[in-house]
């Protein structure tokens, strides 16, 4: 390490190197031998085409995560997020991401940007700013939060201009390769929209949760005073809501990679260098990792959330509706323990309006309701669905629960 500046170096590797550690630890990388083969497939096509990779030392993983992502964690580890993977039309998609993260770790971004941040945050106009924060009498807090707001606006310039030399080097590197260069920007166009609501949730959880028996409540998905309701409209603020986005500024990104995927368009590249079944069998099978992975790391609401997603285009999947249940009769022992409010995100303006509807309407539950919502919707499968055993389980476990 640098000898300056050197225990802030070594902090802030050791941040990164426990980030990374953390992944594996809560078992978030996959370990399907079957999927790790396919990747490394993917991988291999693009090595063999590109000698700079060729003697290059990292490792490429599926991550379970729900969140359309990759990353460069560091440490020649890329992470390609299932929750990204899933929502690809073709593998020349697929290709171009793993070449973008590649080329982040080529050009040693992350190195470059901890070298900025500890140059910057050492530098004697920051350090004279923190003291006069320090000294101040009044509104330290809000000097600090203006301060970091400044730099990190001034970090994400710099992490936009990564992106563009991460984007234009992929291109180089797929045009090597059998796979379709337009597949940069149709992926660039896909991150552009990727966080648009999909989920149509108070038409969807009336239509689930309302029987005959227990019909479904309006002030279910009430908004409520201190939780999204009864705050001030912020006025729009253009940078603000893009920097928000998990992949801002994808039209300019597309914009400056128009002319080089242009200049190596071809006829003869491919969409698909394996059999388009199995980049479809993945994609399927993420949809459901993605909900069991966030289940088991105890995010109720993230796994409700992707399953009624799912539920929308598969109202009559087993796996779905005993999950559907399992969720529910979880939360109804969770919130009897006291413990819910551990297990679910609680509204916030940097969630999207359907997700937020959701966390509204489990905010708005009562103990019984939990139940009684969970024994009706299950009972419309029964006996249906009785020899699939997630199912019965959840609902011999709602029975039980409703007579509480």
């Amino acid at each position: 390490m640098p000898a300056k500046y050197k225990d802030d170096y070594a902090k802030i590797y050791k941040q990164r190197w426990d980030n990374i550690r953390e992944k594996f630890d809560d078992k978030e990388i996959y370990t399907s031998k079957t999927a790790q083969q396919y990747l490394d497939g993917l991988v291999a096509e693009i090595v063999q085409a590109n000698p700079p990779l060729q003697n290059a030392s990292f490792h490429c993983y599926f991550s379970c995560s729900g969140i359309p992502n990759a990353s460069y964690l560091g440490e020649g580890i890329i992470i390609f997020n299932m929750g990204l993977f899933y929502r690809l039309n073709n593998e020349s998609e697929a290709a171009f991401v793993i070449c973008h993260e590649l080329s982040h770790f080529l050009l040693k971004h992350s190195d470059n940007s901890m070298r900025k941040y500890v140059t910057t945050i050492n530098s004697d106009e920051i350090q004279k700013q923190l003291q006069a924060i320090k000294g101040s009498e009044y509104k330290k807090r809000e000097q600090l939060d203006k301060l970091v707001k400044e730099l990190s606006f001034s970090n994400s310039r710099h992490s936009r201009d990564h992106e563009s030399e991460a984007d234009s080097m992929a291109v180089e590197f797929v045009h090597n390769t059998r796979f379709d260069v337009t597949g940069a920007l149709t992926t660039l166009q896909l991150l552009d929209s990727v966080d648009k609501d999909t989920l149509q949730t108070a038409s969807l959880l009336e239509q689930l949760f309302n029987s005959k028996n227990y019909p479904f409540q309006k002030k279910w998905i009430a908004k409520q005073e201190g939780l999204l309701g009864g705050h001030a409209l912020l006025k729009k603020d253009a940078e603000l809501e893009d920097s928000l986005k998990t992949h801002p500024n994808c039209k300019l990104r597309i914009h400056l990679l128009e002319p080089l995927v242009t200049k190596y368009q071809t006829n003869n590249s491919l969409r698909f260098i394996t059999d388009s079944s199995k980049f479809e069998g993945m994609k399927n099978i993420f949809h459901y990792e993605v909900i069991e992975y966030a289940f088991k790391i105890n995010n109720y609401s993230r796994s409700f959330f992707y399953t009624l997603n799912l539920l929308q285009q598969k109202p009559s999947d087993p796996y779905l509706v005993a999950q559907t249940g399992k969720i529910l009769n979880s939360m109804f022992a969770a919130q009897k323990s006291h413990i819910l409010g551990r297990l679910v995100d609680l509204p916030s303006p940097v969630y999207t309006p359907s997700y937020n509807l959701l966390l509204q309407f489990v905010q708005n539950l009562y103990l019984e309701n939990y139940a009684s919502i969970s024994y009706h919707f299950l009972d419309r499968f029964h006996p249906q669905l009785d020899d699939y055993s997630a199912f019965k389980n959840e609902y011999d476990k709602s029975i039980m629960i409703a007579k509480q």
